[in-house]
C-alpha cells in the first residue's frame, strides 16, 4: 500500500491492498454531512487521533475551520458535499470534487487506510463501489452492523446484509456467510465464527426458495461454521455469532430492534415516575439500565461496515455523537490493521466461495432436488 500523502487514484480492479504498515494508520474522513453538524465530526477525529490515529479530512470550509489546529489530523478541500436528498449513484458522478468522492479516492489510490463518513450511506456506498471496486469473485457488498446482546456484553452478533441489498439470490446470501465469518474472526476475535441464516422458522425447508437453496448451499460449505437457521426473537440471544439475511429484511429488522430499545427505554422511565417505590426502584435500577442505554447505542460500536470490497468503509450513524464518530474511526482503523480485506479475499479463495463457484454450487444443488 502506498504511503499517505500520494495522489488519489481508483485502484485499479484487480489489486488488493497490501498489509497495513505497523506505524500509525491514517483514515480518510467525509467532514460533511453529520446530523450533528461539523463539531461533532471535530470531536469525533480530536478523540481518535488521542489514540495515534492519523486523520485525513474531506469537507467544505465551514466544516474544514472546525478542525484547524488538531493535531494528526490533516485537512483536504472538498469542492461539494452530497446530501441525503441527493440520488446517491447520480450525484457521486456528477460532483467528482465532493468530499465523499474524494476521501473515497484517496482509499484507493493507497493514500489513506479506510474510509469514515456519517453522511449520505447510499452516497458513501457508492463513491466506495466506484473507488475501491468488489474483491475478486463477490457478486454484492454488504452492510454489516454490530448488534448487542444485553445478556452477554463482551460479544455481539454480525448482521448483513443491514440494507444494501434489498432483492438476493440464494449466491449472494453464500457470499455473505463468508464476509461476515472473515470479519467477526479478523476484527472481533471470534474463532471459528457459528453463521446462521434468519429464517421464519429453524428447519431446513423454512423460508422463501432462496433462503432454502442458501441454506443449502451453506450446509454443504467449506471453511466456515453453519449453524443453520435462526429466527427474529433469536438475534439478540446470540444463537449465532454471525446472521445472514437480505438488505430489505435486515433493514427493518434492525430499525424495529433499534425501535424497540427506545421504546422499552421510555416505557422504564415513565414507570419510574409512577409512584414513591416506582421511583425508589427506578433509582436501584439506575446503574443497570445506564449499561443498558450504552450497549444499545449506536456510538458504542462505530457505525456499519461495508464487507466486499477492497478496501475498509464504515458508514457511522447519521446521529452519531462525537464518541460515534471517534469509534467509528476506530473500528475503521482497525479492520485496516487485521487485514481484514485480505482475510477476507483469503477465505473467498480457499473456500471455494467465489462468484463462479457458488453458482456452479448451486446450479448442482437444484439438479440434484429436482
Amino acid at each position: 500500500m502506498g504511503r499517505p500523502g500520494g495522489s488519489a487514484t481508483t485502484a485499479p480492479p484487480e489489486a488488493v491492498p497490501s498489509p497495513a504498515p505497523s506505524g500509525p494508520l491514517t483514515i480518510a474522513v467525509d467532514a460533511c454531512g453529520a446530523d450533528g453538524g461539523p463539531e461533532v465530526i471535530a470531536a469525533g477525529a480530536e478523540s481518535a487521533a488521542s489514540d495515534g490515529i492519523r486523520v485525513r479530512a474531506f469537507g467544505l470550509q465551514p466544516e474544514l475551520e472546525e478542525l484547524v489546529g488538531i493535531e494528526r489530523v490533516e485537512l483536504r478541500r472538498a469542492e461539494a458535499s452530497i446530501s441525503n436528498d441527493e440520488e446517491p449513484v447520480r450525484a457521486v458522478h456528477q460532483k467528482p470534487g465532493a468530499s465523499i468522492v474524494l476521501a473515497a479516492q484517496d482509499v484507493a489510490g493507497g493514500n489513506s487506510h479506510a474510509l469514515v463518513s456519517a453522511g449520505s450511506t447510499g452516497a458513501a456506498l457508492a463513491a466506495a463501489l466506484f473507488a475501491m471496486r468488489r474483491l475478486r469473485g463477490v457478486h454484492r457488498p454488504a452492510i454489516a452492523v454490530q448488534l448487542p446482546l444485553p445478556e452477554h456484553p463482551d460479544r455481539s452478533v454480525l448482521f448483513l446484509d443491514a440494507g444494501a441489498n434489498a432483492e438476493v439470490r440464494p449466491q449472494h446470501l453464500v457470499q455473505f456467510a463468508y464476509l461476515g465469518a472473515a470479519f467477526s474472526e479478523a476484527v472481533l476475535g471470534v474463532e471459528r465464527p457459528r453463521v446462521a441464516l434468519l429464517s421464519i422458522g429453524e428447519e431446513s425447508k423454512k423460508g422463501t426458495a432462496t433462503v432454502v437453496a442458501a441454506h443449502q448451499a451453506l450446509a454443504d460449505a467449506d471453511g466456515i461454521e453453519f449453524t443453520g437457521n435462526v429466527e427474529g426473537r433469536d438475534l439478540a440471544e446470540g444463537a449465532a455469532d454471525v446472521v445472514v439475511t437480505d438488505g430489505f429484511t435486515g433493514n427493518v429488522a434492525l430499525k424495529t430492534m433499534e425501535g424497540t430499545a427506545k421504546a422499552v427505554g421510555g416505557a422504564v422511565r415513565s414507570a419510574a415516575k409512577s409512584g414513591f417505590f416506582a421511583a425508589v426502584g427506578g433509582l436501584l435500577m439506575q446503574r443497570s439500565l445506564k449499561r443498558l442505554r450504552r450497549e444499545l447505542d449506536p456510538d458504542t460500536t462505530g457505525g456499519a461496515i461495508l464487507l466486499g470490497l477492497r478496501g475498509v468503509t464504515v458508514v457511522a450513524h447519521g446521529s452519531a455523537g462525537p464518541e460515534g464518530i471517534a469509534n467509528a474511526i476506530r473500528l475503521a482503523e482497525r479492520s485496516a490493521r487485521e487485514g481484514v480485506v485480505q482475510r477476507t479475499a483469503e477465505l473467498l479463495e480457499r473456500s471455494g466461495a467465489s462468484r463462479a463457484a457458488v453458482r456452479a454450487s448451486l446450479e448442482r444443488d437444484t439438479k440434484e432436488v429436482s
